[in-house]
């Protein structure tokens, strides 16, 4: 039986956000900037469940900015390639799978960046699907930069829409100010921006966000000449909900790999580590002996039981070797303990990548 092992990028592979980092590094007020479009992308996607509207479009949404303070596909690049921050022992998780099955990478991110993730670890970048533009393709006029800047100046005095980060929300949650906010955004994104020449972005730019990853898995399956029933999908964020929600219902396996809220509700294992190395682990026992092994693996997760299991013996003595005294941790998800999973793995995640990072959708 052929098996497939997709991942994610960011999360699973890297502790960056690159899109965040670069808006950061080239925008004044940056962070303030990319996280209210953030929040704003969550309510659109999870709260009003706007039907036009696609999960991870915070990507797109900063373009412009970008564009008006000078970036070019060569600044993306050279950032993307001196900030590659991988998880621990990530290279060596995708060589080992690429080794025994067909591996894929399905990133929001830009191509900039997963070009440079892909030179840093040596993945074919044919093997990846990402949100590919040409940000020099696009021409702005004086007058577009002024405007956009002073859009991106009252964006940064915006403030922060309240999003819960552990708690499942609905429309009613949402405050008269939240609404405000998501107004005054709706105006800028559908009209001021929408309306320049720059804003052609905005309809020629594909997100590889939510509904695009789950096209993604599927034509990776088709490529593949492989069931979804033997697909292993490995996510963290809201970006991967609709592939999580896809591959689980055709019988495959999802793992959240530092997850927030989004990518454990929807995941059977949950996984805070890091190192990569127990993701190479789960993805040895799904691909040698299918879903129920590996589910059975998960539920034998202690020192004393790993190496009775059918798990590889070389990345177990890894693991013993690399957490002497506690393995991270690797849990079945249940509706006994998802809310459980959900609190912890969010606290976790921010350890590891940061509160800034950490904290968005």
């Amino acid at each position: 039986m052929k098996r497939v092992f997709i991942s994610d990028c960011e999360g699973p592979i890297t502790k960056n956000d690159n899109a965040l980092e670069t808006t950061c590094h080239f925008v004044p007020d940056g962070d303030r900037i990319f996280t209210t479009i953030s929040q704003y992308d969550d309510v659109l996607a999870d709260v009003l469940k706007r039907p036009s509207y696609r999960a991870g479009d915070t990507v797109k949404l900063v373009l412009p900015f970008l564009k008006a303070y000078g970036v070019t596909d060569h600044k993306m690049r050279e950032f993307a390639a001196h900030h590659m921050r991988l998880i621990t022992n990530a290279n060596e998780m995708l060589a080992h799978i690429r080794g025994i099955a067909p591996a894929f990478i399905v990133s929001t991110s830009y191509e900039h960046y997963i070009e440079a993730l892909c030179r840093t670890v040596k993945f074919p970048f044919e093997d990846t699907y990402c949100t590919r533009f040409s940000l020099d393709e696009y021409r702005m006029s004086d007058e577009e930069k002024a405007d956009l800047k002073r859009i991106a100046c009252e964006i940064a005095s915006m403030p922060n829409l309240d999003v819960c980060s552990v708690t499942a929300m609905t429309k009613e949650d949402l405050t008269e100010k939240d609404m405000e906010t998501v107004r005054r955004l709706d105006e800028f994104f559908g009209n001021e921006v929408g309306r320049m020449e720059t804003g052609r972005i905005y309809s020629e730019v594909k997100t590889i966000g939510g509904r695009e990853k789950a096209e993604a898995v599927i034509d990776i399956a088709a490529k593949t000449d492989a069931d979804l029933s033997e697909t292993m999908y490995v996510g963290d964020s809201i970006t991967d909900e609709e592939a999580f929600k896809l591959v689980r219902q055709k019988g495959g396996l999802t793992v959240s790999f530092n997850g927030n809220q989004y990518a454990v509700r929807n995941a059977e294992v949950a996984v805070m580590s890091s190192d990569a190395t127990v993701t190479a682990a789960i993805a040895n026992v799904f691909i040698r002996f299918g879903k129920e092994e590996t589910l059975r693996f998960v539920q034998n997760w202690e020192r004393r039981t790993l190496q009775e299991t059918k798990a590889d013996k070389d990345l177990v003595s890894r693991l013993l070797t690399i957490y002497p005294t506690r393995l991270p941790k690797a849990q079945i998800v249940g509706a006994k303990n998802v809310e459980t999973l959900v609190r912890e793995s969010t606290i976790y995640r921010k350890r590891i990548r940061g509160r800034a990072v950490g904290g968005l959708g």
